[in-house]
């Protein structure tokens, strides 16, 4: 086990490092700078703002540059966004008000996805299913801003004021909506993924006795069948929690929620390339790391299953 996380730990660093040099040489390439706007200042200030910032020398001597810096934990200051305050600082604070946002939407998720998908499986066939494959089909269709939008002209700003617009200084209501809309997509494919899985294992035979033992539903599904029908669910939460946590862009933007997600587009715009960088090894890492708790999940879940051995 030991030998198996050094070895992901290795290939974890690798492929930060290969996501970080990829991401900067595509940001460099896009035509224009971070000093440039409609008021473009002189070019003598110009030469002054890229010798400050470093932006003056060859792009492969920034890159150097920059990949020290971060190695003793400098991710560089923010260019425009937020002027010359450190990018480490800025992820610090914006990253708890996606994680609230993120963790209530993932719990729901979970919550309400794994039982949906197993009352589906165990129904197959009977129109409780038909009703829920169309709800989830419906769910994993629905493009998020779209789903977003008509929640906030809904529920928010039109027929039925019931919850705030903007922001989340309404107290518990202004999480509602944008944990609903952040939610709904992963609520939606877990309980189909759920449902898949649960149906290979349904059939099995040990399956069979239980029932021949007379065993209740209830018990049947949830302790004999839900645990080896996890697996494929446990493989999605990885990468779902990352993303999900640090990814909810289009549902900050919509709410106009002062998250990450929405800084990190926001200075995409702005080719404000500190925290472009900084966000983006920042996500990076995220996933890399769920994905290695994921795969030390399956010991647990299935002791089967020997992941140093690649999970043969």
């Amino acid at each position: 086990m030991i030998n198996y996380i050094a070895k992901r730990l290795i290939m974890a660093i690798v492929t930060v490092l290969l996501i970080a040099c990829i991401t900067f040489g595509l940001m460099n390439l896009v035509p224009g700078g971070p000093f440039l706007s409609e008021k473009a200042p002189s070019q003598t200030v110009l030469d002054k703002l890229n010798e400050k910032y470093g932006l003056d020398k060859p792009v492969i001597v920034q890159l150097k540059n920059y990949l020290l810096n971060v190695a003793k934990g400098d991710f560089g200051v923010s260019f425009k966004m937020q002027k010359n305050r450190p990018v480490l600082t800025i992820i610090k604070e914006m990253f708890p008000v996606s994680a609230k946002i993120g963790v209530v939407a993932l719990i729901g998720a979970i919550l309400l996805g794994i039982p949906l998908g197993c009352i589906a499986a165990y129904y197959r066939g009977k129109p409780i299913d038909s009703i829920l494959r169309v709800f989830m089909t419906l769910g994993i269709a629905i493009p998020g801003f779209v789903l977003a939008t008509v929640l906030l002209v809904t529920f928010a700003g039109g027929v039925w004021k019931i919850f705030p617009t903007s922001g989340l200084s309404g107290g518990a209501k202004s999480y509602v909506l944008p944990c609903f809309s952040l939610g709904f997509y992963p609520m939606c494919y877990i309980a189909r993924l759920t449902r898949s899985s649960m149906l290979d294992v349904i059939n099995q035979e040990y399956v069979k006795t239980a029932r021949a033992k007379g065993l209740g539903t209830f018990k049947i599904i949830f302790k004999h069948c839900l645990r080896n029908a996890l697996i494929p669910v446990i493989t999605y939460l990885g990468p779902l929690t990352a993303s999900i946590l640090t990814g909810g862009f289009v549902v900050e933007s919509v709410f106009n929620i002062p998250g990450l997600g929405r800084y990190f587009i926001q200075s995409i715009n702005n080719r404000d390339y500190p925290l472009i960088m900084g966000t983006t090894i920042f996500l990076a890492s995220f996933v890399i790391i769920m994905n290695l708790v994921v795969d030390i999940l399956y010991k647990f879940v299935d002791p089967r299953i020997d992941i140093a051995k690649g999970g043969n």
